[in-house]
């Protein structure tokens, strides 16, 4: 059996990677049997040197070895292309034509992206994993073929499977061995490594001096997330050797090659949806607005109440200086209402002589009066308010009571009760 580091020179494969070694381990322990792989990863990660290795590596090293990329062939003629056809079977089948099966017998079959494959051909591929026989597209002879399959995807199996986008019977026996390889992101170590090994190869390509990075473009390099993989490292690279005249790389000159948006490796929310509407966020800003203003309110009401009794007129002072100081200002001036000019008690004349100085019972008028008209306004600027929002909700959601009951965060049954109260 072959040492990892002996199978990464055969195959020039660069990095020292714990995940990425593993994942040699497992390819170079399951090529002498017959055994199914599906090797999974992100798109660019280099996912077609496994079934590469597992070939040169198996008893059927001097057969066939065949790579076909499923995504790329169209889904009317992919089952002529993996088990052939007879002629006539379709239109411009003038001829009788072999398929990759057929043509592979007793080698590889590599099937990348094999999750883009058509699910009446995820059947057909099915029964040749299962007893090794399929039909050629327009017959009804049963061929048979002795092929080891080695599938790739980088989409994720399971939400496909759930999707009913794949089948969950073709999948378990696709990945008798999975090998997943990691992307380049957590691959930090090998970075400067393969744009190292890249950048030498285009050199010579090129016949150019080989380009090096600066310490802060190699700290660029390594923070950034490159989607792309190593795919993505290799094109930067060759631009770089291509066209900067300057052969050392600086981070501003590097940073002109990085796409914008996707710069660092730090954690990005994907994927996330707008959950409220801009109605939705209207109603809880107007909802605060009104709590803040309810509890202002009661806590002047609680004030005048107290004032009004004449306990310890210093003391209540002393304890809400804050709420004083927002009702009549810095200067212990009071404040005069919009709407009618009430002015409310004169803190700073207010005596125990001035309150005994008034009969008892008109202050118990006057407090019982003031409190029911505060109470009274607040009341009617609610259930405006509370009106006008349900009225909105309901034109928003073309009178669909169950989704404005929703959007309001209240039950239906309220919603209809609210509705009959306020003969919307």
């Amino acid at each position: 059996m072959e040492s990892v580091q002996s199978i990464k020179q055969r195959f020039e494969l660069i990095g020292n990677d714990v995940k990425l070694n593993r994942a040699l381990e497992k390819a170079v322990q399951v090529a002498p049997t017959d055994i199914s792989v599906l090797v999974t990863g992100e798109s660019g990660v280099g996912k077609e040197a496994i079934p590469k290795i597992i070939h040169s590596l198996s008893h059927r090293k001097h057969a066939k070895y065949i790579a076909v990329n499923c995504g790329a062939i169209p889904e009317g003629t992919i089952d002529s292309e993996l088990f052939g056809h007879e002629k006539g079977a379709f239109t411009g089948a003038t001829q009788t034509r072999s398929g990759y099966f057929e043509v592979a017998d007793g080698g590889t079959i590599f099937l990348d992206e094999v999750g883009e494959l058509p699910l009446t051909t995820q059947v057909r591929l099915l029964r040749v994993l299962e007893n090794g026989e399929f039909l050629k597209v327009g017959s009804s002879q049963v061929q048979k073929t002795n092929v080891r399959i080695v599938a790739a995807t980088n989409i994720n199996m399971f939400e496909a499977i759930q999707k009913e986008k794949f089948r969950e019977d073709l999948y378990y026996r696709l990945s008798t061995v999975e090998i997943n390889i990691p992307p380049l992101r957590e691959r930090q170590d090998d970075i400067h490594l393969l744009f190292r090994k890249f950048a030498s190869d285009f050199g010579q390509k090129y016949k150019m001096p080989t380009v090096r990075l600066t310490d802060d473009a190699i700290q660029m390099l390594l923070k950034y997330r490159w989607p792309g993989n190593i795919r993505q490292l290799r094109n930067i690279a060759e631009q770089v050797s291509v066209l900067e005249e300057n052969r050392t790389i600086s981070a501003a000159t590097l940073g002109g090659y990085l796409p914008a948006g996707v710069g660092t490796n730090l954690p990005a929310i994907v994927g996330q949806e707008k959950k409220e509407s801009d109605f939705s966020t209207e109603r809880e800003i107007l909802y605060k607005v009104l709590f803040d203003m309810k509890g202002d309110l009661n806590d002047l009401k609680k004030l005048t109440l107290e004032l009004l009794k004449g306990n310890d007129n210093e003391k209540v002072q002393e304890e809400n200086e804050t709420l004083i100081r927002k009702i009549y200002g810095q200067n212990n001036e009071p404040v005069a209402t919009q709407e009618n000019d009430l002015e409310v008690l004169q803190l700073p004349n207010t005596s125990e002589e001035s309150i005994e100085a008034v009969p008892q019972t008109h202050i118990q008028e006057d407090r019982y009066h003031f409190a029911e008209e505060i109470q009274e306004e607040e009341t009617l600027s609610l259930q405006e308010k509370e009106i006008e929002l349900i009225k909105k909700s309901l034109e928003r959601n073309r009178g669909k009571r169950k989704a404005a009951a929703a959007e309001l965060g209240i039950s239906e049954r309220t919603l209809y009760r609210k509705i009959k109260q306020y003969d919307l």
